[in-house]
């Protein structure tokens, strides 16, 4: 099988945006060249993971020899995008692996995003306990078999320094803008209503 791979070198735009109201939101990763745009859902923890770790990989640039590859303390005024996703948004699959890596040779990061593998297990209603841990016991390498297997698609993209920089701000934003956080509780309350654990008893 030929996996399928969405290439983009230096992308009009690369971001990270919502659709949906606060609560219910579903995350997208979206990349765009002239007319070609390719999203990807993802979710919100895997979102502020990535950015949080485009903007680690940034940090540790900036301080070797000198910030050598002039990486943005940052992120440049020119390179702000606060627009909504370009649509129509047709997410082509659910995010599951996301890698990040580093070319010096263009001081560009790549990210390589990859989609949840799904395995399905059928069990019969009436199998034994004994057999069911010998079907489990059997599965155990099953991990490493769903790594080992090659993908239908993949999206891949590098962004310069600046880019980079514009992304993780972005992302982060995009994160903390959703449902504000109990000041009893700490969870995440809802426009309509929210029921506080903190309220149990009294």
């Amino acid at each position: 099988m030929t996996t399928l791979v969405h290439e983009f070198d230096w992308p009009d735009r690369f971001v990270v945006g919502t659709l949906g109201k606060p609560g219910e939101r579903t995350f997208y990763l979206q990349a765009r060249d002239g007319s070609r745009v390719v999203s990807v859902i993802l979710e919100k923890e895997q979102s502020a993971l990535l950015a949080e770790k485009v903007d680690e990989i940034l940090d540790q640039l900036m301080l070797e020899d000198g910030n050598r590859y002039s990486v943005p303390s940052s992120t440049p005024v020119e390179l702000i995008d606060e627009e909504p996703l370009d649509t129509p948004v047709d997410g082509r699959f659910r995010v599951g692996t996301i890698g990040l890596g580093w070319e010096p040779a263009t001081a560009q990061v790549i990210l390589e995003v990859i989609p949840v593998v799904e395995v399905e297990l059928e069990i019969d209603a009436d199998v034994d306990t004994e057999a069911l841990e010998a079907e489990l016991a059997r599965m155990a390498g099953l991990d490493e078999l769903v790594e080992a297997a090659e993908p239908e698609e993949l999206l891949r993209v590098r962004i310069p320094v600046g880019s980079a920089r514009a992304f993780a701000k972005r992302t982060l934003e995009i994160v903390g803008a959703g449902r504000s956080l109990c000041p009893r509780c700490g969870l995440p309350m809802d426009p309509e209503g929210h029921d506080c654990p903190a309220d149990d008893g009294l």
